[in-house]
């Protein structure tokens, strides 16, 4: 495994970030194909043996409990100093007022929840799952960063929004004197990749690290396009509202995937991780895995090179998409 310091700060990362929300209870959120505690531990027990020291969950994650089955497989499998865990704020947890967004009152409450639900008394980053369009962003980075000087988070991120949404933030936080995102957790992949236009470059000018979601598209980058369709493929309605509409366009990327697989004697999955961890300022994507033969296959790509021409063949079919993942 390689490590990287996320953007400019001396938090040091490995180059792959396992992604939790494929754990939880079920029936407790929208995704029924999560996995229950036993195999989620087996996993993450996989994850540490290949090196992999940097964990991402939400609170909103099967409604807390994929933090919780974070949180007690690290405490049995890990020294917490040597791990990273992420988690995020924003979604409800629950019905009431003030139980969602990026007030003050919520930012304050649900670091308390997440921590209780981690066992731990600190996440190393903090991140807020989207924007907020109806609290004042001063209110929101001024509480994010009370949470840090309180020592319950180490670092501040963010994830999917516009570029000018997040720079708002940014240059808010740098007015007050107050602690600022050091990554930016985007939609990005070989089948979507709106945020070139604005949002990676800003985050290369700026030092912000990139930490994409859904690297290989829901799967869709992971496997030929004849293969049966997994039971994610058939039900994650979020994965099939943002790929299903622009599959013919796509198609010809996931082919040439498939033949530069075959070409280098690699997966799909490996290309298409390859691809992105030679973008700039990409620190490590968030990759998400139910079988342990996808956590195997994701470290062996750190290693994989691919040269110039074999990344601009990958990239030159893609065609300008809506905008999905940012609203």
């Amino acid at each position: 495994m390689e490590y990287t310091k996320l953007g400019r700060s001396g938090l040091e990362v490995s180059r792959l970030c396992l992604g939790c929300m494929s754990f939880g209870e079920r029936g407790r959120w929208i995704h029924d194909w999560v996995l229950p505690e036993a195999a989620s531990r087996a996993l993450i027990r996989q994850a540490l043996d290949l090196g992999i020291n940097f964990f991402d969950t939400a609170d909103v994650y099967s409604q807390g409990t994929s933090e919780q089955f974070l949180g007690r497989a690290l405490r049995d499998f890990a020294n917490r100093s040597e791990v990273v865990i992420a988690t995020k704020v924003f979604f409800p947890m629950g019905e009431g007022r003030n139980r969602s967004g990026l007030s003050r009152k919520h930012i304050l409450s649900a670091i308390d929840g997440s921590l209780q639900r981690l066992g731990t008394d600190y996440v190393d980053l903090y991140i807020i799952h989207r924007f907020d369009h109806h609290t004042p962003v001063e209110e929101t980075m001024e509480a994010l960063s009370d949470v840090v000087k309180m020592g319950k988070a180490r670092y501040l991120g963010a994830s999917a929004m516009y570029a000018w949404q997040f720079q708002k933030m940014r240059n808010a936080a740098s007015r007050h004197g107050l602690h600022n995102f050091i990554s930016m957790q985007n939609h990005w992949n070989l089948l979507y990749r709106e945020d070139e236009r604005e949002m990676v470059p800003y985050c290369q000018d700026a030092g912000v690290a990139l930490t994409p979601y859904s690297p290989l598209a829901s799967g869709r980058l992971s496997r030929r396009q004849e293969d049966a369709p997994t039971v994610r493929l058939k039900t994650d309605s979020t994965a099939k509202s943002k790929y299903d509409a622009t599959a013919q366009m796509d198609s010809l990327i996931v082919r040439r995937v498939e033949e530069l697989s075959e070409k280098r004697g690699m997966s799909m999955s490996q290309v298409a991780l390859a691809w992105l961890l030679h973008q700039q300022m990409l620190a490590a994507p968030v990759i998400g895995a139910t079988k342990a033969h996808h956590l195997a296959d994701a470290a062996r790509a750190v290693d994989m090179k691919l040269s110039p021409g074999e990344l601009a063949w990958l990239a030159e079919p893609y065609q300008p998409h809506p905008v999905v993942g940012a609203l």
